[in-house]
């Protein structure tokens, strides 16, 4: 796993807390997994899945009735990431602020990673 001792690999604004927590109480889902994986035109994008149980391999993040599972191989991609919750005229949805990210595609669903952290997938 990549972490730092005593620092979480992302972090979770009251806004986001608030809604996974909701989405946590429907269907008694355990929180929600986040990870990235290839696609989009710029070459990856992020993944967000209900879980019913908690691999021991991911990393747990939790705050405020929240719990935020990163899949392992997402790890290095995520750390140091925000997430948050935005409710906007047009849209709403979780928006990740990803100091890793180094290009994004114009529609803002997919991004890139510097090249030495994308060399081994």
């Amino acid at each position: 796993m990549f972490s730092i001792p005593g620092k979480q690999a992302v972090s979770i604004t009251s806004a986001a807390a608030k809604q996974i927590a909701k989405l946590m109480e429907k269907d008694s889902h355990q929180g929600l997994r986040i990870g990235v994986k290839k696609g989009g035109c710029a070459g990856m994008e992020y993944t967000m899945e209900y879980v019913t149980s908690v691999d021991p391999m991911d990393e747990v993040v939790e705050q405020d009735g929240a719990r935020v599972m990163i899949a392992p191989m997402a790890q290095m991609f995520l750390f140091g990431t925000e997430i948050d919750y935005e409710i906007s005229l047009l849209e709403s949805g979780f928006k990740f602020r990803n100091p890793n990210v180094t290009d994004a595609c114009g529609c803002g669903e997919s991004i890139k990673f510097d090249e030495k952290l994308t060399a081994d997938i």
